[in-house]
């Protein structure tokens, strides 16, 4: 049996009008740049679900097991939670054009757009949700693709016992060091993959530190080339790789984010209760502990709180 994630401890606090109100628990680690742990807090041994955070992995899968893609922003889409802007669902479409394949067989779920802005716009156009939009329709149509280049059946892609799935399984544990510890299902309906965040941490080591021309530095380099397409215009992963050279982001539904930077170190986080808003603070404040320093990371040390429409507070880090 699986050892649990014990929770974590205090990383940040909710401060309105000077009074806390709340605070956010979760688990952090920093790597150093030879993968040792440099510092801490809470449980980051016990294996959690990464989420999206998976993703640059099973992209490094998918080009082991035969995938071509001869466009790296097509591999940076595959790699990607999107948000449904206009350009992310013209390339999702290219992508299933060039399988011949129309986008029915996504077995994603039909979703409205997770970015507000492309959101609203596909409310006023009297839209609705559909399989493209939905921020893993590139990991599905990547996962199709790889599927007709092995000539592996496209029927029950998804599952855990088909020879794709397996083979994603057996990249991520290679490249966290780990033994998976339980597998899921993921709100895309593919298979998600339980292990610690020190293991996530170490995989986007691995992934940034890879020999040019490997399908680890492949991703990569297509993720921090194409990073509007990894997450969206106003993305925090997005707007991470931009205003941080070098930098490979990728976030994770509740409440995770992981990134690494080559000869610097990594960084993987998860608050506990799922909330994205102290997620950026504590990631900023466990940068600094790597010495990492960009304006864009300004921006992120304190989520601003409003009242009457004026700010009155924030949530900020405690670790």
């Amino acid at each position: 049996m699986a050892k649990t994630y014990e929770g974590g401890v205090p990383l940040a606090e909710v401060v309105r009008s000077g009074f806390v109100e709340g605070s956010h628990r979760g688990s952090v680690v920093v790597l150093d740049a030879a993968g040792a742990v440099l510092a801490g807090a809470g449980d980051v041994t016990s294996p959690v679900f990464p989420r999206s955070a998976s993703k640059p992995m099973q992209a490094v899968g998918m080009l082991r097991a035969g995938l071509r893609l001869t466009d790296p922003a097509d591999l940076a889409l595959v790699a990607a939670s999107h948000a449904g802007e206009e350009f992310h669902l013209a390339r999702v479409g290219g992508l299933l054009r060039g399988g011949g394949l129309e986008p029915s067989a996504l077995h994603c779920p039909p979703e409205l757009p997770v970015g507000e802005a492309a959101r609203q716009a596909v409310l006023r156009a009297g839209g609705g949700p559909t399989r493209v939009q939905m921020n893993c329709s590139g990991k599905h149509a990547g996962m199709l693709l790889t599927c007709l280049a092995a000539g592996w059946p496209l029927d029950g892609y998804w599952r855990e016992g088909h020879p794709l799935q397996q083979r994603l399984r057996a990249t991520v544990e290679e490249l966290t060091g780990e033994q998976v510890a339980a597998v899921g299902v993921d709100g895309c309906g593919a298979p998600v993959h339980a292990f610690s965040l020190t293991g996530l941490a170490g995989a986007y080591l691995r992934l940034v530190h890879a020999e040019p021309g490997s399908a680890e530095r492949a991703v990569a380099d297509a993720m921090r080339a194409h990073p509007e397409l990894v997450g969206g215009t106003e993305a925090e992963d997005t707007r991470l790789m931009r205003g941080v050279p070098g930098a490979l982001a990728k976030v994770g539904a509740e409440g995770v984010i992981a990134v690494a930077l080559p000869d610097v170190g990594a960084v993987a986080l998860k608050i506990d209760d799922g909330a994205g808003r102290p997620r950026m603070p504590v990631l900023v404040s466990a940068l600094h502990r790597l010495g990492v320093a960009a304006p864009i990371l300004q921006e992120y040390a304190e989520l601003p709180l409003f009242g009457g429409g004026v700010p009155v507070g924030a949530v900020r880090p405690l670790w």
